[in-house]
């Protein structure tokens, strides 16, 4: 409960209401104070109710509250005998009806102000059978009827135009900002123009500008072209992959079965397909159409919220419950006559359960079988991409493992080499380094010897002149293997081209046609965006025109209802003034005199008889007063008087008393003195 006041004081803090209250002041208002805070609640919900409830009686208030909450389907909590105490409550204005009440409308003020603009058109008004017999009043309440209808199907159509995401108001801007947008070009192409205009051969440049753009947009359009014919024919190149897999799949089946085989496949599948047509696919279309007819029923009611589901499931399991026990009953009641005819027929109902789980179980597995070619064809797409082989099948595979097998015999022999290479390399690395030791160490004497003799460094100037002469006709003969690298190239280049050429012609001609197609087809697309242009502004213009037909229509349906209101109650007084007019004529007709007293006409001679009689006896009281009131007035003088003469008697009296007892205390105070 805290919670819920606590919530309560929140909301009516915030916009539209900005109350400020805080818990105890909210606690402390009174009965009235809280009918009227109620009431403010109901007059954000649906306007007609924002009124003061001091203006009116407490038995309307009630009852509009009532009608309002009936209409916003409120649930009180509790039974039938709560239902007249939540009445009560409401009349009192008492807290522990009025807060849950607050609580449940402030949770949900959206929605239900939603509930309350659809009632004020969707709540149909109950005329009378015997005023339907009239042609005039049967015709407006069928065309209430009409408008009705329309109403509903315009506010879903604006409810879905709502969700879509499209708004008048972005339309609105976005259109704004481009009207800018296409100022600020044209406003920027004028300046453009004026400064090329001062620029010598500008409208030369400006073609070849043009041509320029053209160009480059043909180019770009050729590329998308290109991009598209490699899709196309990619998915070409697998479509035939598949058919030749499934070519030979056919060929594979046919050379290893025989017609009567076949013969039984195709009547077993023509026998499932049967089935599927007349048994299967019927009764889960019709479960479907079922489903959809009760999700549209669902639909085209009003918005429930959570307690209303909740109820909704409350009554099913009540109902599923219900059904169960009189089933039960039923199979303790009646015992089956034959019961080999229930056998029958609960052996035909398994079989046929059966049956539909094989059947799905078998589509299930040739959807199963259908993915998984799917997906082998694209593996083996991927690796003809990947300049991989085909997967090989039967013989061919055999002969691939054999052929494996030789090659790993070839294998090992090959390592076997390869090992004693290795030895030999390493016996042939440590007699190099040997061989370096030594050449160092002749090296090392040479030049000791050179320097003896004067000539050091002979030896290092051949060495490296015979290096150099060595590089040299490498590099000649690199060259030349270059050049005739080169030429080769340039042979295979030209070769290469001219196939290229020469496979391309076919495909440029195709372009070419396909080209002069495209701009037939822009062509076309243009007309039938000129076409779609008009076609939406015209509904556009007759959207426009039924949105204003549809408001004049409900302005009228307004005043129509309020104009049918006024005359009802017209109709109503009258009837009620008839009625009391042929009562008192009946009575005032009648010759019993105890039933002509009854008659208001007697009443009120009665009434006036009286009224006339206590006017003369009032009267004759007024001459009596007037008379005697001089004599009256005097006597009253005479009283004033005498009052005044025994009051001051009195203080005469009290005056003299004082003074005697003042004289017997001065006597007794001499006394006293004399005796001292």
């Amino acid at each position: 409960m805290g919670d819920q006041i606590q919530f309560i004081v929140e909301k009516l803090n915030q916009d539209p209401f900005r109350k400020n209250y805080n818990l105890i002041t909210f606690d402390s208002l009174e009965s009235v104070q809280l009918l009227q805070l109620l009431n403010d609640v109901l007059g954000e919900i649906d306007p007609k109710h924002a009124v003061d409830i001091r203006e009116e009686l407490p038995e309307q208030t009630v009852k509009r509250m009532l009608s309002l909450l009936g209409i916003l389907k409120y649930k009180p909590p509790g039974n039938i005998s709560d239902l007249s105490t939540f009445r009560q409550g409401l009349v009192t204005g008492s807290k522990p009806v009025i807060h849950p009440v607050l609580h449940w409308l402030l949770q949900r003020t959206n929605e239900l102000k939603k509930r309350a603009y659809l009632a004020r058109f969707l709540v149909k008004l109950e005329v009378p059978a015997e005023f339907l017999q009239d042609d005039t009043v049967a015709d407006v309440n069928k065309q209430y009827e009409e408008l009705m209808e329309a109403f509903k199907n315009l506010h879903k159509e604006c409810e879905q135009l709502k969700t879509s995401g499209l708004s008048t108001a972005e339309i609105r801007r976005d259109i704004s900002a481009m009207e800018e947008e296409k100022d600020q070009l044209i406003k920027r192409v004028d300046r453009l123009k004026k400064r090329v205009e001062t620029v010598q051969n500008h409208q030369r440049m400006l073609e070849i500008a043009r041509q320029l753009r053209l160009e480059k947009e043909r180019e770009e359009s050729l590329a998308q072209q290109k991009h598209e014919q490699k899709n196309q024919l990619f998915h070409a190149e697998q479509r035939l992959q598949r058919a030749q897999l499934q070519l030979k799949e056919m060929h594979h089946a046919v050379v290893d079965s025989k017609p009567e085989s076949l013969i039984k496949k195709l009547e077993e599948e023509i026998n499932f397909n049967s089935y599927l047509v007349t048994e299967k696919i019927p009764r889960e279309l019709e479960s479907k159409k079922n489903s959809v007819y009760l999700l549209q029923k669902v639909v085209a009611e009003p918005a429930m919220s959570q307690s209303d589901l909740s109820g909704v499931e409350m009554k099913i399991n009540e109902v599923n419950a219900e059904m169960n026990q009189l089933i039960e009953k039923r199979m303790m009641k009646y015992e089956p006559i034959d019961s080999k005819f229930s056998m029958y027929r609960q052996q035909a109902s398994i079989i046929s359960r059966k049956k539909e789980a094989k059947a799905e179980e078998l589509q299930a597995a040739k959807e199963e079988m259908s993915s998984a070619e799917r997906q082998m064809l694209q593996k083996t797409s991927q690796a003809q991409e990947l300049e991989g082989a085909d997967v090989l099948k039967g013989d061919e595979f055999k002969h691939y493992v054999n052929k494996l097998r030789s090659k790993n015999t070839f294998y090992k022999k090959k390592r076997l080499e390869i090992a004693e290479i290795t030895a030999e390399y390493g016996i042939l690395q440590r007699t190099e380094e040997l061989l370096k030791q030594r050449h160092e160490a002749l090296q090392q004497q040479l030049q000791a010897i050179e320097e003896k003799k004067g000539i050091s460094g002979y030896s290092y100037t051949q060495e490296e002149l015979e290096r150099v002469s060595a590089v040299k006709s490498e590099m000649d003969e690199m060259k030349g293997r270059t050049l005739d690298n080169m030429s080769e190239m340039v042979k295979k280049l030209n070769a290469m081209v001219a196939e290229k050429k020469a496979s391309l012609a076919p495909v440029i001609k195709e372009l070419r046609q396909l080209r002069q197609k495209c701009q037939e087809l822009t062509q076309e697309c243009d007309e039938k965006k000129i076409q779609y242009d008009s076609c939406a502004a015209g509904l556009e213009s007759n959207r426009s025109a039924l949105e204003q037909e549809v408001k004049g229509l409900h302005e009228e349906c307004v005043q129509e209802e309020s104009n049918y209101h006024y005359i009802n109650c017209m109709k109503r007084n009258l009837e009620v003034q008839l009625q009391r007019a042929k009562e008192e004529m009946k009575v005032y007709v009648s010759p019993d005199p105890q039933e002509r007293r009854k008659a208001i006409r007697e009443q009120y001679t009665r009434i006036i008889l009286e009224q006339e009689n206590l006017g003369k006896k009032l009267r004759e009281k007024q001459k009596v007063v007037r008379e005697n009131h001089g004599p009256n007035m005097k006597q009253i003088k005479m009283w004033q008087d005498f009052e005044l003469l025994m009051e001051c008697k009195r203080e005469c009296f009290l005056k003299q008393q004082n003074q005697t007892t003042i004289g017997q205390v001065i006597q007794e105070g001499g006394k006293d003195r004399l005796v001292l």
